[in-house]
């Protein structure tokens, strides 16, 4: 990755990111000023106890969801970023090949079962359900579709199946959807639509470690990606184990989204959108998509939790309807227009 070719790059989407946040937390049902934001901080740090109503609106609502949006964003970007150099197609994203649908089978089922079992093992139990529902319709979509096929025709087979196992897994989501009580049903009907509203402190935790231990490993395959897209015979004579590396970045994609989809549910085109605009900008080095796809991705999300807030204030719209609305465009445009490279 030349220095100078991407120099301008992540200072500017970092600036993009302080102006996203600061209007996130200022913006929403309640306005929130600056002087309140810091007052509340400032009282924070001190071990004040006489919050405001605004300042403690700030800290246990607005600032949990702030900071969740970022990392599910940068999860959904890198995610994609992932996936279409894994499968040298730019076309594909988590939502492609059932991991999105299957983590949302996963959660529901949790949701449903537990409430009726009265089962629950700690905050750790929901991601971990969504990661054994997307292990499971990920796993499904390669096994299915022959995973070996490479070229056109494999990825027609694998999109092809994936379509089949998201409606095989959004079809038990229905069912479970259908079985449950009035308040479960109505929880699993809004997050199938994807909300950032559930966002708390151990939601943030949690996904914070699960997203920096995975970006960092996104980091460290990201070469090695470069020198996959060149071929796998080429990856092999250049030293990469092709094997060890599909089966890492398969395993770094399931277990994010899958945790990013445990508390947010579906939100689609993140991952398909970003890449895209990404190589259009500068190019297809997978080092500076993975960074840039993390600061990219967040700026998204956050102007697209920014929007889902103030349109129907103080209501507020499920934040997977804002992204389908703004991506579905976006993307045909780059479709028509061909202008992305890979």
């Amino acid at each position: 990755m030349q220095n100078r070719t991407y120099s301008g790059v992540f200072p500017l989407l970092t600036m993009l990111l302080v102006v996203a946040v600061l209007l996130s937390a200022c913006l929403g049902a309640t306005d929130i000023s600056i002087g309140e934001i810091a007052g509340a901080f400032s009282k924070l740090f001190h071990n004040g106890n006489d919050y405001t109503l605004h300042e403690r609106v700030f800290l246990e609502i607005r600032l949990p969801r702030v900071l969740f949006c970022l990392l599910a964003g940068a999860a959904l970007a890198v995610g994609g970023v992932l996936l279409q150099a894994l499968f040298r197609n730019p076309i594909i994203e988590p939502g492609l090949i059932g991991t999105s649908s299957g983590a949302a089978f996963g959660a529901a089922l949790y949701f449903v079962t537990g409430a009726m079992f009265h089962f629950h093992v700690g905050v750790w139990m929901l991601p971990l359900a969504a990661c054994a529902g997307a292990m499971l319709a990920t796993f499904m979509v390669l096994v299915l579709s022959g995973g070996k096929e490479e070229g056109g025709t494999g990825i027609v087979t694998l999109l092809l199946t994936g379509i089949a196992i998201n409606a095989l897994f959004l079809s038990g989501t229905g069912f479970l959807s259908y079985i449950a009580r009035d308040p479960q049903a109505r929880s699993i009907t809004f997050w199938n639509l994807g909300t950032l509203s559930g966002a708390n402190r151990e939601s943030v935790i949690i996904t914070a470690i699960v997203v920096a231990l995975c970006c960092w490993r996104a980091m460290a395959c990201a070469a090695k990606l470069n020198l996959l897209m060149l071929g796998e015979a080429e990856a092999q004579l250049s030293g990469v184990a092709v094997k060890q590396l599909k089966m890492e970045v398969m395993i770094i994609n399931v277990v994010m989204i899958a945790v990013v989809t445990a508390f947010t549910g579906v939100i689609s085109f993140v991952g398909l959108v970003v890449p895209h605009l990404l190589r259009i900008w500068k190019g297809a080095d997978n080092r500076y998509l993975v960074a840039g796809g993390a600061l990219a991705g967040a700026v998204l999300l956050t102007v697209a939790d920014i929007a889902a807030r103030l349109l129907l204030r103080p209501a507020e719209l499920p934040i997977g309807i804002v992204t389908s609305f703004a991506g579905v465009p976006v993307f045909i445009f780059l479709l028509r227009k061909k202008k992305y490279y890979f």
